[in-house]
């Protein structure tokens, strides 16, 4: 298949680059620079410098792929008006008629379901942090535009750990400098998920005529902050401090972002689940030395 991904440098985009590159198939990748794109290449993708606020720089290219995958996160204040400006041209591009059947796919987040007292299903209601509040709109934009050649998906990946990106290789990079901020008790439970694990989800959704609709993705593993972040001190060259940061200080300084970190949420896969995907790797605490191997070698072998 051809297949043309957003953020195909990024936690997420990288690792569907890798998976999708891995089973022989064909990937564009967008990219803002030189640099990213020399990144893509030695992935071994096929790189496309632009910008999600410069539809022509995809709407012309994205069509003449089988699937988009798009797991760009702009992360400026127009980010979400980006986002649903991207979305509207690419699902436009890709429906129009004669185009064939073609996939795309949506990377949203768990964050968007809220806090969780009992397991988490794709059919739970949702309740959306304010840092993600934005996202049940495009999700539903996405899965409206779905039409008989025109399959629409919706991915909510847990917390990714794994290689140089994302919130657990920030806390490999902060274990390493001797200090490790935690928001609040810590006692809450991350929805997390292996991103080679992730790739591979990606893949079968892609490949799979029959899948469409909402998909979570986590290892189910329900494990706590706490016990992460000492999984992670023990795992350390030298044992870094652990601070505990209060709720109140976390959001003054960081927003709605302390709010999502500090959610207690436990969360299934039942849908990935009945496609046959099942992750290898279901533990952060477990594998905390392999990660810091990872972490240093940029991206995991």
């Amino acid at each position: 298949m051809r297949i043309f991904v957003t953020g195909a440098t990024g936690c997420v985009g990288g690792a569907v680059l890798d998976a999708l590159v891995r089973g022989g198939h064909q990937v564009t990748g967008l990219v803002r620079n030189t640099e990213r794109a020399a990144q893509v290449a030695a992935r071994g993708g096929a790189p496309v410098i632009g910008d999600l606020a410069d539809p022509g720089s995809y709407r012309d290219l994205a069509p003449q792929h089988d699937a988009v995958v798009h797991a760009a996160l702009e992360s400026s204040p127009r980010g979400v008006e980006l986002e649903r400006n991207a979305l509207e041209v690419m699902l436009a591009a890709l429906s129009e008629p004669g185009m064939g059947p073609r996939a795309f796919v949506y990377t949203s987040g768990v964050w968007v379901i809220g806090p969780t007292n009992q397991p988490a299903t794709e059919e739970t209601p949702i309740k959306p942090t304010a840092y993600s509040v934005w996202r049940p709109a495009h999700e539903q934009m996405v899965l409206g535009a779905a039409t008989g050649d025109l399959r629409t998906m919706v991915v909510r990946p847990g917390i990714v750990y794994g290689g140089s990106r994302g919130i657990v290789a920030d806390l490999l990079r902060d274990a390493l400098k001797g200090l490790v901020r935690v928001i609040g008790s810590g006692e809450n439970r991350w929805a997390a998920i292996y991103e080679r694990d992730l790739g591979e989800l990606y893949v079968r959704l892609l490949s799979r005529p029959d899948a469409s609709g909402l998909y979570h993705a986590t290892d189910e593993a329900d494990e706590r902050v706490n016990d992460i972040v000492e999984a992670i001190a023990a795992a350390a060259p030298q044992r870094p401090d652990i601070r505990r940061m209060p709720l109140d200080e976390a959001r003054a300084k960081l927003g709605a972002y302390a709010e999502a970190l500090a959610l207690d949420q436990v969360v299934r896969s039942p849908r990935a689940r009945a496609l046959g995907w099942a992750p290898v790797r279901r533990s952060i605490t477990g594998n905390a030395s392999r990660l810091f191997e990872e972490w240093r070698g940029g991206r995991q072998a």
